[in-house]
């Protein structure tokens, strides 16, 4: 076994911003597919590869198809000029192929695996440091198999969780053309402060999303500073065939304090699924030499064993296992794991919720409550409200300003574009602890949806 060469990246401030790219991505796809949803399924005579690598003939699962001929030969039509673009501007999905869930929920998610920082705060090793922060990393792609699409946070809109691991996580939509959004996470051992954007190509049948985003992770014990670059990621099969999420390229986490790096190489999905999954890579010092050896499945676990100079594992050590998924519930109809129910619950949620938090919703409410017919309506009309307010504050020459985040001066170069960054600003921390100290019985249900400024 060799090492990779190591890749640069350090000090590039990108990474993170996944979570925006691919919930955003799916949903503004919409003006080719809005006619059928359908369009989702397949057609027949296309043939197609099963990921899973099942035994399921590809040209039987490609018959399931659902679009007639003309409405196919239509909409493939009017898609073709959009072939190379960047789609991120178009119009949203029609609610049945969403999930009962926002894209700003969605960015919490990786913070199920949470006391893998923990762990890396409490160890004095710097190379395993990396081992438990990179795998907290590595954690959160096996929701991303979900092809149920969130949806898109209104303007203004937040994501509050308080209840798992000692963590307060809030998240905001800072922005609406582009769509970004903008979270901080933080607890005893680490704070966790990320600004995502998205940026997409769209290739006919398939889209490409760039994680344009800043991902920081400080370990409080030491105030080490950890940079994370993911890779970028490709939606299959949007109009023919069964639709399918793959991730493949290299994911970089960086110490900026002391120069250390993991470089993880994810593995495409070949034929009939081979090397899907697969995470294979190197914790380099900061002369770039390799320490640890990584290996697993984003899956499904990741092991570590420490390596010689030339990337070989070490005479009488052994593979050891640092993550595994936890298991999920079965036949669950959004694939949810626990911990999603777990986010999307008011029975966890703060009794002083804020009015803007995603779970009030009314159109992401009825859905998970199997309305879909309540969910389409009360999605238009928040996003004619939106619309709206958009035309107020431009009247009386308004500039839209976050709550718990300000944004800096700093426009930080990543891989696939430059980014504004979104600084916390701490007054969620304040609210929340005045919140915290008053009592009040209403029911969290009650509290009607409301990010409006005007």
């Amino acid at each position: 076994m060799a090492p990779d060469d190591p890749k640069t990246g350090t000090g590039t401030g990108t990474g993170g911003g996944f979570f925006a790219s691919i919930a955003s991505t799916i949903s503004n796809f919409g003006s080719a597919m809005s006619k059928s949803v359908n369009g989702l399924v397949g057609y027949e005579g296309l043939e197609v590869i099963n990921p899973e690598g099942g035994t399921e003939d590809a040209e039987d699962e490609a018959r399931r198809g659902r679009w007639k001929q003309e409405d196919r030969d239509g909409h493939w039509k009017m898609m073709q000029k959009y072939i190379g673009s960047d789609v991120t501007s178009m119009v949203t999905l029609p609610v049945i192929i969403f999930e009962p869930m926002t894209m700003l929920q969605k960015m919490a998610e990786l913070m199920e695996y949470s006391h893998l920082l923990d762990m890396a705060d409490k160890t004095e090793d710097p190379y395993m440091r990396l081992v438990y922060a990179s795998s907290w990393a590595i954690s959160v792609y096996h929701a991303f198999q979900r092809t149920w699409k969130p949806f898109n946070p209104i303007l203004g809109e937040t994501y509050e969780m308080t209840n798992h691991g000692g963590i307060t996580f809030i998240s905001e939509q800072v922005s609406h053309h582009p769509p970004m959004s903008a979270a901080h996470a933080e607890n005893e051992h680490f704070t966790y402060d990320i600004t995502s954007k998205l940026k997409t190509k769209f290739l006919g049948n398939s889209f490409d999303v760039y994680p344009v985003g800043r991902t920081r992770v400080t370990l409080k014990r030491d105030g080490v500073v950890l940079d994370l670059v993911p890779p970028p990621t490709k939606v299959h099969n949007l109009i023919f065939g069964r639709t399918w999420v793959d991730t493949s390229g290299e994911m970089i986490m960086t110490n900026l304090t002391t120069g250390d790096k993991a470089v993880l190489s994810f593995q495409p999905c070949g034929w009939f699924g081979a090397g899907r999954y697969e995470v294979d890579g190197y914790v380099y010092n900061a002369a770039e030499e390799p320490k640890i050896l990584m290996t697993g499945k984003w899956n499904q676990s990741m092991s570590y064993q420490p390596c010689d100079m030339e990337g070989e594992p070490l005479p009488g050590t052994e593979l050891q296992e640092v993550w595994r998924l936890a298991d999920a519930p079965k036949n669950d109809k959004f694939q949810y794991t626990y911990f999603a129910h777990k986010i999307n619950s008011f029975d966890t949620a703060t009794k002083k919720l804020l009015p803007s938090d995603s779970r009030l919703r009314p159109d992401r409410y009825a859905l998970e409550m199997g309305d879909m017919s309540k969910s389409g309506y009360e999605k238009s009309s928040l996003e004619e409200r939106q619309r709206s307010e958009k035309r107020t504050r431009e009247e009386k020459g308004h500039k839209f300003t976050p709550k718990w985040f300000d944004i800096t001066e700093e426009i930080t170069p990543t891989p696939w574009g430059d980014l504004e960054v979104y600084q916390y600003n701490g007054k969620y921390a304040e609210h929340r602890a005045q919140a915290d100290s008053n009592e009040d019985d209403t029911d969290v249900k009650s509290t009607e949806f409301s990010p409006w400024q005007y």
